[in-house]
């Protein structure tokens, strides 16, 4: 089980949980999700990537390697009182996804809940350096969304 610590919609708690279960993750985990307006983001993005620009999602994650979520595979990342092993930090920026919403011909929660499940997948070892990569992070992105009932 995935729990989201901060503000997260119902879409996204779905998606969540539709991700452990199609991705047979095993044991509970924590994601932390936190927001950032345009000018915030762009300094976060500037100060951890080197990209003096405003960006929709970064993801910053805990684990170097994906096991079973148990404290005795992760006994420092185990947090005793969620009752779970920290994943890492999602930062999106709603100005920038709502923007992107509206070029995409789709809806904020569409583009919102996409953000997100984009970056839980990277928390969980999930990239797009190569193109076989990020033609399978699209389909896994794409996969979690149509299960909750989220299509372009």
């Amino acid at each position: 089980m995935i729990k989201i610590i901060g503000e997260a919609t119902e879409e996204m708690e779905r998606a969540a949980e539709e991700a452990f279960s199609r991705l047979a993750l095993e044991g509970d985990c924590l994601v932390e999700i936190e927001y950032m307006d345009k000018e915030d983001m762009r300094a976060l993005n500037a100060r951890t990537r080197g990209v003096d620009s405003a960006t929709d999602v970064l993801s910053f994650p805990a684990l170097d390697e994906i096991a079973p979520f148990t404290y005795e595979n992760y006994p420092f990342e185990y947090d005793d009182m969620s009752g779970g092993v920290m994943l890492g930090s999602i930062v999106i920026c709603r100005e920038v996804a709502e923007r992107q919403a509206e070029e995409y011909g789709h809806s904020a929660v569409r583009e919102m809940t996409y953000l997100f499940v984009h970056g839980l997948l990277h928390l969980l070892g999930y990239d797009h350096e190569k193109e076989e990569d990020k033609t399978l992070m699209r389909a896994k992105e794409e996969e979690v969304l149509s299960a909750i009932g989220i299509n372009r």
